[in-house]
């Protein structure tokens, strides 16, 4: 896929689903409905706090490389870790996530290794547009969890777009109402933009805004004899 191509389609609202691209404003967990929210960084506007400075130090050790993504034994065996250890519903494998039934990656798909002293403890699967990054998936060895991971992986992904002088980060959606996702918040709040479904505007971050847009899907999109599980 063309860089150009995908800038375009995340800035839809789109995203990367194996080897398509789909969008969503509903999705079910533990038998009731939430809302979607897609999520994207604008980049010249991060600035770190002390949270994500403690972070950067703690984790400062581990060695990080980014290469061109080529699937291994060596991720899949820590993603089966990591799936084993989480508390939520996963893809049995990274060839699940990112390729289902194809043979050929359409993506320019790249990965970001974290080592420490040579063992491969946690990696992050990106993909390029041409002004924009979407982070695809992160997975980490358990036995890491002080470390916080998931979060520095974020944090890598971010910086590695800034210094590439990017105008976006995609890290995905979040769920209104579901505090699981809300750790994609932690880069920088402030510099984050959240999706208007039904605008189709990009909004400053807030949950007032997100609310208001959740109560706007449930009462526009949903049939109504959904509207009660929501």
């Amino acid at each position: 896929m063309r860089g150009d191509a995908l800038d375009f389609y995340l800035a839809q609202g789109y995203y990367r689903m194996q080897q398509d691209l789909f969008t969503c404003q509903f999705v079910p967990f533990d038998g009731r409905l939430y809302t979607a929210h897609w999520l994207r960084i604008a980049l010249p506007g991060v600035d770190w706090g002390p949270e994500q400075h403690r972070l950067l130090r703690r984790n400062a050790r581990f060695k990080a490389t980014i290469r061109s993504f080529r699937l291994t034994d060596e991720y899949e065996e820590l993603y089966a870790r990591y799936r084993a250890a989480i508390t939520f519903d996963a893809a049995p494998t990274i060839a699940a996530v990112l390729l289902g039934e194809a043979t050929h990656n359409v993506f320019n798909t790249q990965i970001i290794e974290l080592r420490d002293e040579g063992r491969l403890i946690a990696a992050g699967i990106l993909d390029y547009g041409e002004r924009t990054l979407a982070g695809i998936l992160n997975f980490y060895d358990p036995t890491y969890h002080r470390h916080s991971l998931g979060k520095y992986l974020l944090l890598l992904k971010t910086d590695y777009a800034r210094r590439l002088r990017l105008d976006y980060y995609y890290p995905g959606y979040l769920v209104n109402d579901y505090p699981k996702f809300d750790y994609k918040l932690f880069a920088c709040a402030t510099a984050t933009e959240v999706f208007d479904s039904i605008s189709g505007q990009w909004l400053p971050f807030s949950w007032e805004a997100v609310k208001a847009n959740s109560a706007e899907l449930f009462a526009e999109w949903l049939p109504e004899d959904l509207q009660g599980n929501n």
